[in-house]
């Protein structure tokens, strides 16, 4: 069962709901803390606390003297927003996905990095699943994914070939992930499922993926086809 929403991460999703539906635009500047506390009836400790929930994800910007603005939301290969899975990217782009589940099963030998990722302990039960991800028919990632199954109740295999963050926030809404990305070459058990040759460059990309109240939920190591995908981040200037 999802934990329950603090105060300031119920503003931080009004706040992100407006600039959804177009009351925030782009570079507008948002009503001052004082006006946005009466707005929604709270502190304007609270209020704070959303505005730097939502820097933090990268929605909203301050700068120094001036306010606090909307950020321009640029289109990036996980999704306009930021965050998005592979299903939400390909009708992004006007592409149709498809998903092969490789294998899914109870983890058994999980090994040690993700048990400290996912804050595991002993008890815990977690899956283990292997997915081939197309645009259009063409491969472009093979996924390898540790997933804490109580995100996933009952699931079938079946399900598994959709969307797999549909799935997971029907349990507990995602927020952010952190992500390491490097180049690789191909191996021999990857080539035949991406339809590259044997020594052409990948890009490795780990991930953990956490929700509003920073729960670690899955851990990801997925291949993309370097000749077919990028990704692109956006960094703060940070001043002392």
């Amino acid at each position: 069962m999802a934990k329950k929403q603090s105060v300031f991460q119920k503003v931080a999703k009004q706040i992100q709901e407006k600039i959804d539906k177009g009351l925030y635009i782009s570079s507008q500047r948002l009503p001052s803390e004082y006006d946005l506390a009466k707005e929604f009836g709270v502190s304007r400790l609270t209020v704070r606390k959303a505005i730097d929930e939502l820097i933090s994800r990268n929605i909203l910007v301050k700068q120094k003297g001036k306010g606090t603005y909307v950020m321009t939301q640029q289109k990036i290969q996980s999704g306009r927003a930021g965050l998005q899975g592979f299903t939400e990217a390909a009708k992004t782009y006007g592409k149709t996905s498809k998903t092969e589940v490789i294998s899914f099963e109870p983890a058994i030998d999980i090994p040690d990095e993700v048990k400290t990722a996912l804050q595991l302990d002993d008890q815990e039960d977690v899956y283990h699943l292997v997915r081939l991800r197309s645009y259009d028919n063409e491969p472009m990632t093979v996924e390898d994914l540790f997933i804490r199954s109580i995100y996933l109740p009952e699931v079938t295999e079946k399900q598994l070939e959709g969307s797999l963050f549909k799935l997971i926030e029907k349990q507990i809404e995602i927020a952010y992930s952190h992500q390491e990305v490097e180049a690789i070459l191909v191996t021999k058990e990857l080539s035949p499922l991406l339809k590259v040759e044997s020594g052409e460059p990948l890009l490795m990309v780990h991930s953990i993926t956490y929700s509003v109240t920073a729960t670690p939920i899955l851990y990801d190591t997925s291949y993309y086809r370097a000749d077919r995908y990028t990704f692109k981040n956006t960094l703060h200037r940070t001043t002392t």
